[in-house]
């Protein structure tokens, strides 16, 4: 018997989550910041959704968001013509770069000592944050608003999607276009898998790989439904991917077959990302909300736990009369969803509890 998806729900939005990001693995686990059109970024414990504090300064929607590697530092992308950068252990504000129009984009170098930005002004601009006064540079090409810049190839090259329907690749030094794709339409999301340099480029409901230095097409998935934005696996092994249809798609990556398909939200999915340990997956919706759907349904991870039958033997003549008609067949395990109910760990002297509450 398979087991139900059953994602972890992170409210606290009031807008649409318009964009997410998770920083690496640290010493205290990895973390989530998330963009919204509220205009409050937040950041949350990525294994459980756990809310850690909210980033206060922005004047307009935040489009875009991002963390470190190291979750120290944070930056966000917004409508009030500003990319902030913050300290993300303290949640104060350390840098406001004004620019000329809404920004859309924000990324930082792998040694954080740069921040990359794109917007509605057409212009890639680089920031050295050792020398916050010094001017940016800039980088020109594209004619209409960026939707999304990144760093690749060691910080090297820079990438780009941008509304005149192109997916740009720079060389940081001389600022020039190294390759250029061109689209039928504009590319809705773009990111960048640094382990191989897979390019995820989605655009309609068309899902394309791209090697990230040759912009070397590798191969397209077409999904059900227009898609918003995808993710990629860090094994590889699989994809995700959530657009109009309200649903999270998941497909094996080398038969590009469609494994499964899961709806929670109640609006169109405008961000997925999986986490950096593969073992959950980030979905950012038009209903306000963020969710974490697990990898490996039923696997024990995070606020997911999962009581084996011998466990729930121990138990079982107590809450006997409650569960009076129900049956569970010795092979099936029991999934119990403590975020739910804020539970926290499932032990014995709770778990009586809380099967009375779901049944």
């Amino acid at each position: 018997m398979a087991m139900r998806q059953t994602p972890l729900t992170c409210s606290g939005h009031t807008r649409p989550v318009v964009d997410l990001a998770f920083s690496g693995i640290t010493p205290y686990g990895y973390f989530l910041i998330s963009a919204c059109k509220d205009g409050k970024p937040m950041l949350r414990q990525g294994d459980t959704g756990d809310w850690i504090g909210t980033f206060l300064g922005h004047k307009g929607a935040v489009w875009g968001a991002t963390l470190n590697n190291e979750a120290t530092k944070a930056a966000t992308a917004a409508a009030d013509f500003t990319a902030k950068v913050w300290d993300a252990v303290t949640g104060d504000e350390v840098l406001t770069l004004a620019h000329k129009h809404i920004v859309k984009s924000v990324n930082f170098t792998q040694d954080s000592s740069c921040l990359l930005t794109g917007g509605n002004d057409k212009i890639i601009r680089i920031y050295d944050l050792n020398k916050p006064e010094a001017e940016p540079q800039e980088i020109t090409g594209h004619t209409s608003a960026i939707k999304k810049a990144l760093w690749c190839n060691n910080d090297t090259q820079i990438l780009s999607a941008a509304d005149d329907k192109t997916v740009r690749l720079w060389d940081r030094n001389s600022t020039e276009v190294v390759k250029q794709l061109s689209f039928d339409m504009s590319v809705s999301s773009m990111e960048y898998i640094p382990d191989g340099e897979v390019l995820v480029i989605t655009y309609g409901k068309t899902i394309a790989f791209y090697n990230a230095l040759s912009l070397d097409m590798i191969k397209t998935v077409d999904a059900p439904a227009s898609i918003h934005s995808a993710s990629l696996h860090p094994d590889k092994d699989f994809f995700v991917a959530g657009g109009d249809d309200f649903k999270l798609y998941k497909f094996d990556y080398g038969t590009k077959e469609e494994l499964e398909s899961y709806k929670g939200h109640f609006g169109p999915v405008h961000c997925v990302r999986f986490s950096p340990d593969g073992e959950l997956y980030a979905s950012g919706s038009e209903d306000g909300t963020l969710r974490l759907w697990q990898t490996a349904v039923g696997k024990t991870y995070g606020l997911w736990k999962c009581v084996l039958p011998g466990e729930f033997s121990s138990i079982w003549h107590g809450i006997g009369k409650v569960l009076t008609g129900a049956w569970f067949p010795p092979d099936v395990m029991l999934g119990i969803h403590a975020k739910e109910f804020n539970l926290g760990f499932i032990s014995p002297e709770n778990l009586v509890s809380h099967v009375l509450r779901v049944l």
